[in-house]
């Protein structure tokens, strides 16, 4: 029998839903890497994703699903570029 490396988190899709700017859902989510009342960062199946706010908090994880609801005033959502892997290889000897 073969072995897969967690098949279910490769095929989550990803998706964010901003309700009135005061309720978020996103689906797709990895991992939360950190959190407080002003910035939640995730790490999702499409790369990093930083939220920035006021009064943030979580109301619902479930890494089991891959889904994350949050509450607060949302002022800001961006998403940072995954580098391409691999690269060259002077990009893999100094990277």
């Amino acid at each position: 029998m073969a072995y897969e490396d967690n098949p279910r988190q490769s095929a989550l899709p990803h998706k964010l839903t901003l309700e009135e700017r005061t309720k978020l859902s996103v689906s797709g989510v990895e991992e939360v890497e950190s959190f407080d009342d002003d910035r939640i960062e995730l790490r999702t199946v499409r790369g990093r994703l930083m939220i920035t706010g006021e009064g943030l908090h979580i109301g619902k994880l479930s890494l089991e699903t891959g889904e994350l609801c949050a509450e607060g005033t949302v002022t800001g959502i961006q998403y940072e570029d995954v580098p391409a892997a691999g690269g060259g290889f002077w990009a893999r000897l100094f990277g």
